[in-house]
Parts: C-alpha cells; sequence; structure tokens
C-alpha cells in the first residue's frame, strides 16, 4: 500500500467510526464503545507508518481535481512533510487516549454515543486539515471541528453554562472565520491556485500583491481558531464541556489548528514585515496577559484554558520570529503534556467533588486519593514549567531560542523589534507560569482539613491512559537533536544564556508561589462560603457537571473564589481581581458589539412592527372597510338596484349638460 494510500485512509477510518456509531448507536449501543476507540487507533497506527515512510525527507504530493469551477480549481490533495508526518501522530495519540478515557468517565452516560461519533468527526476534521495540500478542502475541515466544538462544548446542555459556552465558541471563532474566508479567496485570486504548493511558487515568485492585507486577514481566523488575544475570550468558557472534549481541543485539534496553518504558509506571512509585527505583539499580549489571569482562576480547567491560550503564545511567537520548527516541536510537546494535564484533572475533579481550588486545599489526602492523577500530574505540570528535562523545558527553550537570533540579527526573516518583544514576553511568562503551575499544585494536592471523599479507584481505562501521556510529557523534549530534519534544518537544542534565564525564572516563579501560599495558609483557616461537593456516588461526567453548575451559586463567579487562603490573590494584589475576570474583555466586548447589536436588534424589531406592520396591517384594514362598504350595498332587492341605476343616470345625464352647456 502506497504511502498516499496509508495517508488517505487516517482521516477516512475515524469518519467511518463517526457515521457507523450516529447510525448503529441505538440499535446496537454496544458496538459504540469499540466504533469509537478501534478505527482511531487505526488512524494512529497508519499516521505512525506515514511518519515512518516520509522520514523527515522530501514532501510527498498527490492531487486529483474535486471539482471544476471555471477559475481557480479545487483541487483533493495531499501534502505530506515532516510537520505534517507528526502532526498527525500527535493527533492520533491524544484522540485515542481521550476515546479510550471517554470510555470510562462517560460510561453511564446516556448521550455516550453522539458524544463518541463527534469526538471521532473531529478526530477526522482535524487530520483532513494536517494532510490537506488544498486551502478549500483544508477550510472544510477547519469548518467542521467548529461545528463539532459547539455540539462537544454543549454536551451537558442542561446546564445554562455549557449552553452559554458552546454558542459564545461558536460565535466567537465564526467572528474570526469570516476576515479568514476572505484572505484566502484574496490569496487563491493572487496565486491563481489553491494549492499550498502553488501559493508557496507564487510567494516566492513575488505574484502576491497584497500580502500585508491577505496575511492580516488570515490572522484573524488564526486569533479565533487558535484563540489568541483578542479573541480568545471564549476557551475559558469552553471548560464547561466534558474533560475529554477539553483535552481534545486544547491538545491536538481546533486550537491547534490555527498555529499549524500559519507555520505551512509561513513564508506568506514572512512577506510582510507589519503582519509579522502583529503577531509578535498578539503573542506577547495572549502570553502575559492569559498567564496573570491563570494565576487568579479558581476553577481548576480554567486554569489549564489560560496555560493553553499562553503556550499557544509561545508558538505564534515562534512564527512572528519565523521559526515555524520551534513553533511546532512546542506543539507536539504541548500536546503531550496538556492532554495529560486535563484528563488527570477529570480524575481530580471527581475524587474531589469540586473542580474548586479554593475547596480542595481545604480537603487533605487528596492525593493519596488518586496517586496516578497525583503523579502523572506532577510531571506534567514540571513540562508545563519547563522544568529540564521534562518535554516543556526544550520546546520552549526552542522559541526562546529562536526569538534571541531573531532580536540579534542573526536571522532575518523577522524584524529585530519582533523577536525582542516574542523573547521578553516569553521570558516574563516562563516566570508566571511556572507560578500558576505551583500554585495549582499545592492547593490541589497540598490541602489542610477534612479528608477528602473516598470514590474508589478509578476505571482502569482512564489510569492507563495518564502513564501512556506521562511517557512523551517526561521524555519527548531528549528527541530534539533528531528533530532538525523533520521540520525546516534549524536547531532546536537550548542555548545557555536561554537555558539559564529561562529556568533560573521558573524556579523564581515557583519558589516565591511556595513562600505566598505559606504565607496564606494561615488565613485559610475557614471555608470559602458556599463550598460544595458532588455527591459521591456519582460517575466522573455527573460529578463535573454538578461541580460547574454549582460553582456560580457557591462563589458567585465561575472564575474565582472569595479564598483569603489563595497564593494568587497574595501575588497579584489588586490586580487579582481583574485578572480573575479575564481584565474584564468580556465586560468591554459586551459594551462595544453586545449591547449595540442588541439596540439594533430591538429597533429593527420595533420598526418591523409598529412599522412595517402599521402598514401591512393598515392596508388589511383598508381592504376590510372597502369590502363592508361594497357589501351593504349588495342588499338583493331589484327594486333598490334600479332605484340607483335610475338615479345614477340622471346624474350622468345632469353632468353630460352642464359640461355641454360649459363648453
Amino acid at each position: 500500500m502506497t504511502t498516499t494510500t496509508l495517508a488517505v485512509l487516517v482521516p477516512l477510518l475515524p469518519f467511518l467510526g463517526a457515521a457507523a456509531g450516529l447510525l448503529l448507536g441505538r440499535a446496537a449501543p454496544g458496538f459504540v464503545r469499540p466504533l469509537a476507540v478501534l478505527p482511531t487507533v487505526a488512524a494512529l497506527v497508519l499516521a505512525v507508518l506515514v511518519a515512518v515512510r516520509q522520514g523527515g525527507g522530501r514532501a510527498v504530493d498527490a492531487a486529483t481535481q474535486l471539482t471544476p469551477t471555471g477559475s481557480v480549481p479545487i483541487e483533493l490533495a495531499l501534502h505530506l512533510d515532516g510537520f505534517a508526518a507528526l502532526t498527525a501522530v500527535l493527533v492520533g495519540v491524544v484522540a485515542s487516549c481521550v476515546q479510550i478515557y471517554s470510555t470510562g468517565y462517560l460510561r453511564d452516560d446516556p448521550r455516550y454515543p453522539s458524544y463518541a461519533a463527534l469526538v471521532s468527526l473531529f478526530t477526522s476534521a482535524m487530520l483532513l486539515v494536517v494532510y490537506s495540500g488544498d486551502l478549500m478542502v483544508l477550510l472544510v475541515g477547519w469548518e467542521i471541528m467548529g461545528i463539532c466544538s459547539y455540539f462537544l462544548v454543549g454536551h451537558y446542555w442542561e446546564t445554562p453554562e455549557a449552553r452559554a459556552a458552546s454558542l459564545k465558541a461558536f460565535l466567537v471563532t465564526k467572528l474570526g472565520d469570516v476576515p479568514f474566508l476572505i484572505g484566502l479567496l484574496a490569496l487563491a485570486a493572487d496565486a491563481g491556485t489553491f494549492r499550498i504548493t502553488g501559493v508557496l511558487g507564487s510567494v516566492a515568485a513575488g505574484g502576491i500583491d497584497h500580502p500585508t492585507l491577505v496575511a492580516l486577514l488570515l490572522l484573524a481566523g488564526v486569533a479565533g481558531k487558535s484563540a489568541q488575544f483578542p479573541l480568545h475570550t471564549w476557551l475559558p468558557d469552553a471548560m464547561a464541556g466534558p474533560t475529554p472534549v477539553s483535552a481534545l481541543i486544547h491538545a491536538a485539534t481546533m486550537v491547534a489548528a490555527g498555529v499549524y496553518f500559519v507555520a505551512r504558509l509561513l513564508p506568506l506571512f514572512a512577506a510582510s514585515a507589519a503582519a509579522m509585527t502583529v503577531l509578535a505583539v498578539m503573542a506577547a499580549l495572549t502570553m502575559v496577559g492569559s498567564a496573570l489571569a491563570a494565576l487568579a482562576q479558581d476553577d481548576i480547567k480554567r486554569v489549564l484554558a489560560y496555560s493553553t491560550i499562553g503556550q499557544l503564545g509561545y508558538m505564534s511567537g515562534a512564527l512572528a520570529v519565523g521559526d515555524r520548527g520551534a513553533a511546532v516541536f512546542h506543539l507536539l510537546s504541548h500536546g503531550a503534556f496538556k492532554a495529560l494535564l486535563f484528563l488527570a484533572a477529570g480524575v481530580v475533579i471527581h475524587a474531589a467533588g469540586t473542580n474548586s481550588l479554593a475547596a480542595m486545599s481545604r480537603m487533605s489526602g487528596l492525593a493519596r486519593r488518586v496517586p496516578d492523577a497525583y503523579w502523572t500530574m506532577t510531571v506534567a505540570l514540571l513540562a508545563l514549567a519547563a522544568i529540564p528535562p521534562f518535554a516543556g523545558f526544550f520546546s520552549k527553550e526552542a522559541v526562546l531560542v529562536a526569538a534571541e537570533h531573531t532580536a540579534l540579527g542573526d536571522r532575518n526573516v523577522a524584524p529585530a523589534g519582533a523577536g525582542w518583544t516574542v523573547f521578553a514576553a516569553g521570558l516574563l511568562t516562563a516566570l508566571l507560569t511556572a507560578a500558576y503551575a505551583a500554585r495549582l499544585w499545592l492547593l490541589a494536592f497540598r490541602g489542610r482539613g477534612t479528608e477528602a471523599p473516598d470514590h474508589g479507584r478509578q476505571p482502569i481505562a482512564m489510569s492507563t491512559v495518564l502513564w501512556v501521556l506521562a511517557v512523551p510529557s517526561l521524555a519527548f523534549g531528549l528527541a530534539v537533536t533528531f528533530l532538525d530534519d523533520w521540520f525546516d534544518g534549524n536547531a532546536l537544542t537550548p542555548t545557555t544564556t536561554t537555558a539559564v534565564l529561562g529556568t533560573g525564572l521558573a524556579l523564581v516563579g515557583g519558589l516565591v508561589t511556595y513562600a505566598a501560599w505559606r504565607r496564606a495558609t494561615a488565613r485559610a483557616a475557614h471555608v470559602p462560603i458556599g463550598a460544595v461537593a458532588a455527591h459521591p456516588e456519582a460517575d466522573p461526567a455527573v460529578s463535573e457537571a454538578e461541580a460547574i453548575a454549582t460553582h456560580v451559586p457557591a462563589y458567585g463567579s465561575i472564575a474565582s473564589a472569595p479564598d483569603p487562603g489563595d497564593p494568587g490573590r497574595l501575588l497579584l494584589g489588586p490586580l487579582h481581581r481583574h485578572a480573575a475576570t479575564g481584565f474584564h474583555l468580556d465586560a468591554v466586548y459586551t459594551a462595544l458589539f453586545v449591547r449595540p447589536v442588541r439596540a439594533a436588534a430591538s429597533l429593527v424589531r420595533f420598526l418591523d412592527r409598529e412599522v412595517v406592520d402599521t402598514y401591512v396591517r393598515g392596508a388589511g384594514a383598508t381592504t376590510g372597510l372597502l369590502g363592508a362598504a361594497v357589501r351593504r350595498a349588495q342588499t338583493g332587492n331589484v327594486q333598490t338596484y334600479l332605484s340607483v341605476l335610475l338615479a345614477g343616470s340622471v346624474v350622468l345625464a345632469v353632468a353630460a349638460v352642464l359640461v355641454a352647456a360649459g363648453a
């Protein structure tokens, strides 16, 4: 079987599994789990075979015309290079782990068949984006992921938080997709093709007339899909969905799609210094702002959500300085440890009966209740904080090295100002990342108070997946010396300067947070008002849904808790209140966009009801009155008709005489 045939089967198998799961979910429920897991695992095996055959060498291209358009053709094309091969393996690994984990996490969920089918479709769409060599076909996968995220984030549709989060995710990402589509059409009009190889050839030949405009339009879609400032606000709220969905979205699909897209078309963006500068500023604001927000969140999943936004900022920063190898390297590394963090968080939420770090900090023995989640989450948090030799250290250092080289003029792909911006923001974010990672670990696993509820052992499917993901979270970075050939050939190994600076700042962030936690512990004598725990006998998915639904009534906010024992509150000081709400961006958008749109909608409704409908009702009423008047004349009396006829004849005769006399 050829490499091209194997690559076609990779996205096709999960799609067929999704279709079969939807068709057989109710009729044959015993087949639902095999149809969810086996096609995804098979796609992973085939993706590994494709990667082995591709071997980081010359790209494999194949295409067939999909449909004649009369102008720019649309082709069903494959483009398999080192980036695509390794990213597809990541998608397969994370998706397989999510499907296996979900068999235990949602084991008694009545909507599991549709859930599993949507996860398979989500996986298929991302694999289509990864392997596609045609921008229009890539757009199909791009949009299918948006639809799947709407349904999966809203899985707990009984709760208002899930309904609002799914709608917000859909609308905000669509807001970015509109200029994204315009940018794709403009790019194809200039290049004369939707083929990625053709577009890159046109860029190299200087055939793109307006590279800055096209790049900025495309960046709007990337900002929405990859949750970058200012279109990042949907991602923290999307935590209202099931934890396995969060792992899939954050680690290997959707948010990774935007970064991967820019990596594919990086020469186009590099053709515009303005676009690279905008990307650098966007990445810097995203990194620092999200790290500050993560330090103030009470919901354990919202901490991880803001963490994802920040790590995506690192990837965007690497792209802004012209090193897509460093960006994709961090994408791969981050995918492993972020999937582990979310899946472990699901176990912790089930064991604690709450998603509140404030409530967990009042429990003792939580680490003993869930040893698998404790140890694997510790590994993942160390990788997130970029502590050597964990995977996150090597990939984050690759980003900082790329920024340093651009800042010092060793590379001229991007402006030096972009390099300094990314480098400074990256170092500051390294400090803050270690701080919020340490805060999460201390509050979740070093609590003091009543004994954590005993839910028994977690399903083996959930525990096994955690250890599988712990391996790349620990060891993937060691492959750094072998990955150069898979990317652009740029060295990804750390330098002494960035390693000392990055690791030193991370250690400072962790130690300062530990000191603040020790000081704040004395203030945590009583449980925060309204602290609650879900029913101890509930299944994991039910516990999570209850935790989400009860957080606002318990604390008055979905994001924070009035906890005097929170070290984040001590570290941020007066900034804590603003960071907890994401620096009020939702309020700003509500004032600038939501209220004007609603006001305009109210005006349109008023005009429709009171003006347009008035004319319509008036026309109907006038017709009715005329009909009533005519009806009165129709008495059915012959004498009356003759009298009226005679009177009319007399009137006409008199009128004729008067007219003649006047003439």
